[in-house]
């Protein structure tokens, strides 16, 4: 009897001690203490007691430092495409600190225990380890404690729900298929690991650069002094940014990780999508209902039903009989047609020839023992492309020959987190081969970009040198460089529609700049006044698409009745005339990385009310057009304008900035404002980028005290031919101490399709004529929407142009 209590206790004492012995098992450690350091061709290696420290300075205000516990850390990312350029200007050593220091930064490594802090070259303190926690491992599983202060501000993150203050909240990183997602659900479909923070008028940026599952904590400690990020497994590899403003982190941010290439031009008009055109026969009535209704449009979207059973890469012959004859017939109308493709391949041995390759070469994700995954989704059991191979990469680009053959010009990557119904991808999955052979927890988050740069790389090499549009829902870091984005399947709600700008404003703010969302809503069925919002507001997105599920109501701008109908063309023909603005404006985010869609935070970094809730959503739209979101039901919102001097739109009122609002706003009236001194230049409706128009540029530019220049850019807005130097591009300027305007001398070899360049000035003194070239010029008053302008008209010519007044 006695032994048998005896069993029962080690029994249980068994199961009881087993959670603790576990957590024993799990090495707890920090760096510990300073022992030596080596010199680099561009930075320093530091042993620790627990670890090796490399710190490298990639730029004056660039600074990467990586630290595992046992070797010199590999120097290996997804994300950066870029090199260290920089060696620190002095390394000096003292019995308690090492100091590393470049003409922007000062980095203090101090050595018991070992933590490392910056500073900027005027000596004030950015950001660092706290000193007590630092960098910490349990297990496999590596954090970085580090001291913030009580009032610091944290922006970016990407594609994270939530206040555009990331202050008091805590976030993941792990790419998930969120079909209507709530407003404050975490994780969603993306993972881009880089933030800001923002303190006594002081700015940095921190690029975590880790693609297994992560987490970020902002102050969420009782004495919000302290924030935390870390990541399951990998080592702590981070880029520091210390430029000076939110901008110049952004441009350093989008030097290390790429830029976008120039979009196709017709990618940035409107886009119509449904799921599912079921038929190539109902896609045609679509584009001809387009037309019909004079309603522009340069895009119409198939989804999966186009396929043959759900076959990525095939057609299907009952409802699309002869794709090339529609391409064609939409081309002749100067609409282009996407196609969705997800990474499921079909496990289909009769004839289906991406299977059968794909199966014959071993290019699928496997199990260790070598066995293919296999995953349930729309064509039913399916393999996944392992992603991570540049052969694999290369085949799948090849597949898109029978498309492109066919006249797509559009590709829309789907559930490429990647999803499979029903299950969690086991996490042993393994991709990659030979020594780089990596499991589903390294490589989840970077799958989707994977995939969006195989389609990209893919389509580009078969285009005879024409761009094609990419498209994709999960991404990391470095997604820009391929693809647009879209911020998935969203709910019809007046709270996901702004929830939807916060998303792309943080997208922006984290390098991503051609971002945008199913206007309507996918996940159900909006109200009439939601879609007539939407709508306007969907002008103003980076990408503009209309889109909606199966089992809905339709989308279209005719399916609204007559009253919307007209509204909703209106706002797309605004989209229309502000094509010249919008295109000049990405060829900006090309260069500098500035997006499109902009957080107030970038140019009004310490202006406190715009991280109230209640303004929160409002965005530059470029950086000389603010909008203000607000719901359906917001006949009267409150807005707030940042410091200067703004114009309404819609009424050329201005406004003193630094100051919130109580402004009209009903549905045909959405809360628009221009900056005083803005530039925005416009042209005439059309109904697609494929028409030329009438030949004007109009160059509008609302008065104020202050001096303004734009860039205007313009090329051929389909080919790579302006890497040659085949573009137009010249800097305008408003000068108005000189009471002058100047348009720089032309660069590049392009010819504007524009002949000529009609001034429309807003809000000026009332001019009776200027002076161009020894020669005076007439204004004209005229209504312009609603308001009284004067005008003139120039030829479009090459040289220095000067206006005086």
């Amino acid at each position: 009897m006695k032994s048998k209590w005896a069993l029962l206790f080690l029994l249980f004492m068994g199961i009881f001690l087993q959670p603790l012995f576990a957590q024993d098992a799990l090495i707890s450690h920090r760096l510990g203490d300073f022992q030596s350091f080596k010199k680099e061709d561009h930075g320093i290696v530091i042993k620790a007691s627990n670890a090796v420290v490399s710190i490298q300075d990639y730029s004056p205000t660039i600074i990467s430092v990586r630290i595992t516990q046992k070797a010199t850390p590999e120097d290996s990312s997804w994300a950066v495409i870029r090199r260290p350029l920089s060696s620190f200007t002095q390394i000096t050593h003292s019995p308690d600190v090492l100091t590393l220091t470049t003409n922007s930064l000062k980095i203090l490594v101090h050595k018991k225990p070992l933590s490392i802090e910056f500073y900027n070259a005027a000596g004030q303190w950015l950001n660092g380890d706290d000193p007590n926690l630092g960098v910490e491992w349990q297990g496999a599983e590596v954090t970085d404690y580090r001291k913030s202060s009580p009032d610091e501000k944290f922006i970016g993150l990407g594609e994270k729900t939530g206040p555009l203050n990331r202050a008091q909240h805590a976030y993941v990183n792990w790419n998930t298929d969120a079909y209507g997602y709530d407003i404050n659900q975490d994780p969603i479909y993306s993972t881009m690991p880089f933030y800001m923070g923002i303190h006594n008028r002081r700015v940095y940026g921190i690029f975590f650069d880790n693609t297994y599952k992560s987490f970020f904590n902002f102050n969420t400690s009782t004495d919000s002094t302290l924030s935390f990020f870390g990541a399951e497994g990998g080592a702590m590899n981070y880029y520091f940014f210390g430029a000076s403003t939110v901008a110049g982190i952004l441009q350093d941010y989008t030097w290390l990780t790429g830029r976008i290439n120039m979009p196709p031009i017709w990618s940035l008009g409107y886009q119509q999508s449904r799921y599912s055109y079921m038929s190539q026969q109902q896609v045609m009535d679509i584009a001809h209902k387009m037309r019909e209704d004079t309603i522009p449009c340069d895009m119409i979207y198939c989804d999966i039903d186009y396929m043959h059973g759900y076959r990525v890469f095939t057609w299907n012959p009952s409802t699309f009989p002869n794709p090339k004859a529609m391409t064609d017939s939409l081309k002749a109308m100067g609409i282009h047609l996407a196609t969705i493709i997800d990474p499921g391949i079909k496990i289909d041995s009769d004839g289906y020839e991406p299977y059968l390759t794909g199966r014959a070469h071993g290019y699928f994700a496997r199990y260790p023992d070598g066995r293919f995954y296999t995953g349930s989704v729309w064509a039913g059991r399916s393999h996944f492309p392992d992603f991570i191979r540049q052969d694999v990469r290369q085949w799948w680009g090849n597949n898109f020959e029978i498309l492109v053959d066919d006249g797509v010009t559009g590709f829309w990557n789907d559930m490429n987190e990647p999803s499979a119904w029903g299950q969690d991808i086991p996490p042993l999955i393994e991709f990659g081969e030979g020594k780089n052979i990596e499991t589903l927890k390294k490589a989840r988050n970077v799958y989707g970009m994977e995939m969006a740069r195989a389609t990209y790389n893919g389509t580009k090499e078969l285009m005879d040198g024409k761009r094609p549009f990419i498209l994709s829902r999960a991404a990391y870091s470095g997604i820009q460089r391929y693809s647009a984005m879209w911020t998935g399947d969203n709910n019809p709600t007046d709270q996901h529609m702004l929830l939807g700008f916060r998303l792309i404003s943080s997208m922006g703010l984290t390098g991503m700049p051609f971002v945008g969302m199913d206007v309507g809503g996918f996940s159900g069925n909006p109200t009439p006044e939601l879609m007539l919002r939407w709508m306007s507001l969907g002008t103003f997105m980076p990408m503009f698409r209309n889109h909606t599920a199966k089992g809905n109501t339709h989308h279209e701008p005719w399916a609204w009745g007559e009253y919307a109908e007209p509204q909703m063309r209106k706002d797309i023909e605004l989209r229309y005339r502000l094509l010249p603005y919008i295109y000049s404006t990405f060829y900006e985010s090309s260069q500098n990385g500035m997006p499109v869609n902009r957080s107030l935070a970038i140019h009004y970094t310490y202006d406190t009310p715009i991280y109230d809730q209640r303004f929160e959503n409002e965005f530059l739209f470029g950086k000389n057009i603010l909008v203000a979101p607000v719901t359906s039901e917001q006949m009267i919102s409150r807005v707030y304008l940042p410091e200067g001097e703004w114009y309404r739109y819609s009424s050329g009122k201005k406004l003193k900035g630094g100051t919130a609002y109580d402004v009209p706003s009903p549905l045909d009236n959405l809360p628009v404002f221009v900056k005083a001194g803005a530039i925005i230049p416009m042209q005439n409706v059309i109904e697609s980028t494929a028409q030329k128009g009438n030949g004007i540029l109009y160059l509008n530019i609302w008065y104020g005290k202050d001096s303004s220049n734009f860039t205007y850019y313009e090329d051929d807005g389909t080919t790579y031919n302006y890497e040659k130097g085949d573009y137009y591009k010249r800097l305008i300027s408003f000068l108005p101490q000189n009471k002058t305007i100047d348009l720089g001398k032309v660069t590049g070899s392009y010819e504007s399709r524009f002949q000529k360049i009609q001034f429309v000035l807003h809000g000026f003194p009332d001019l009776s004529q200027v002076q161009f070239d020894d020669s005076s010029l007439a204004i004209t008053k005229s209504a312009n929407d609603g308001q009284e302008v004067q005008s003139f008209e120039i030829n479009n010519q090459q040289d220095l142009v000067e206006i005086r007044w």
